[in-house]
């Protein structure tokens, strides 16, 4: 690991440059004007590699963290399916429970009904002169009140049933609708997932096909691309527990491989740093940098406390925790392993406290 561990200095290909000023001979400039024009050109042969590798990685890394985003989006989106499924289901099965409801509120009407019309006293009058006494005849009159009064609830029932079970239909119809409104929704995010994911693995393929064909002294510019110190935390004070504990997680992987989408405990890509050195103490942090960079207690780059999650680039595509100091512990690219570097060796997005 202390081949990674490298103090910060000017980058490789300067270095290669001034070297060769100091120990190649002069040579007249008619005697091999390509040779001189190739030595010269070869830092600058260099510095382009860098460059374009370290953009092509970048929009690996962009790439990336829209994929997790997407695969996060994609799970939240199949548990609303599942849940407006959930309540179809319980729609439909009040709507029937109401259809019952109804069902028994008629047959209470219809047997109302009869006791009342089946000729026991269809005429009141008619009731009371045939009735035996004074007493029968209150009865008669008692039961036939409390029939109407029957009837009549039994109608209202029957109408509240019918209410209500026309509701729940309607439930059901609307949940069906939804449920199958998201569905079309999560089928389109999956087919977009499935081509990002596509666009990915050939870019990611390029890149470490690159890397690692590449010479020894072009890795050793790509490692040092971002100016990586040996940085200790000796002395280093945080206001904030928490995120000095994640640090010290975090310096403790330092030498670690760069892998798209790894969250550790071997290796890691840039978010998937912040995830896991959070989740020793037991923090879940969200999963892509853009969300780290909307979650969490905004933080100016003044007030910056040692654990505090910085974002860089527009768009906060990378994510790194701060080390104190103006450096930063981060998981950078493919062929990189974690490593501190200078904070401004990035363009500065935002931070978060946890």
């Amino acid at each position: 690991m202390q081949f990674f561990r490298l103090r910060r200095r000017q980058s490789i290909f300067a270095s290669v440059a001034v070297v060769g000023l100091m120990f190649c001979p002069s040579v007249p400039a008619v005697a091999d004007p390509e040779g001189v024009q190739a030595e010269a050109e070869a830092p600058q042969d260099l510095g382009f590699l860098i460059e374009e590798l370290g953009r092509n990685s970048h929009q690996a890394e962009v790439q990336n963290e829209e994929v997790k985003q997407l695969e996060e989006q994609l799970a939240e989106r199949e548990r609303e399916v599942e849940e407006l499924r959930k309540r179809a289901d319980e729609a439909r099965e009040r709507a029937e429970q109401a259809d019952r409801e109804v069902d028994g509120a008629r047959a209470e009407v219809d047997r109302i009904a009869q006791s009342r019309y089946r000729g026991v006293a269809v005429d009141p009058l008619t009731m009371l002169i045939d009735a035996a006494g004074p007493q029968e005849a209150i009865d008669r009159s008692a039961y036939m009140n409390a029939l109407s009064r029957r009837y009549s609830d039994a109608l209202n029932e029957l109408k509240r049933a019918r209410a209500d079970a026309g509701r729940a239909r309607g439930k059901v119809s609307r949940a069906q609708a939804q449920a199958e409104f998201r569905a079309g929704e999560l089928r389109a995010r999956r087919a977009k997932l499935e081509a990002e994911r596509i666009d990915l693995e050939r870019l990611i393929t390029d890149i470490r096909n690159r890397v690692e064909n590449m010479s020894a002294t072009e890795k050793l510019a790509w490692i040092n691309k971002n100016g990586p110190v040996d940085h200790s935390l000796d002395g280093i004070m945080g206001m904030n527990p928490s995120g000095m504990s994640a640090l010290e997680q975090a310096m403790s992987k330092i030498g670690a491989p760069y892998v798209w989408g790894a969250t550790g405990p071997d290796s890691f890509d840039c978010s998937g740093l912040v995830v896991w050195a959070y989740a020793q103490q037991g923090k879940r942090l969200p999963r892509t940098s853009q969300a780290q960079m909307a979650d969490g207690v905004p933080v100016s780059r003044d007030q910056l406390q040692p654990g505090d999650v910085i974002g860089f680039y527009p768009g906060a595509t990378h994510v790194g925790i701060y080390a104190g100091d103006g450096m930063v512990v981060h998981a950078s690219d493919f062929g990189i392993p974690v490593q501190v570097v200078p904070m401004d060796s990035m363009p500065f997005f935002g931070a978060r406290r946890y």
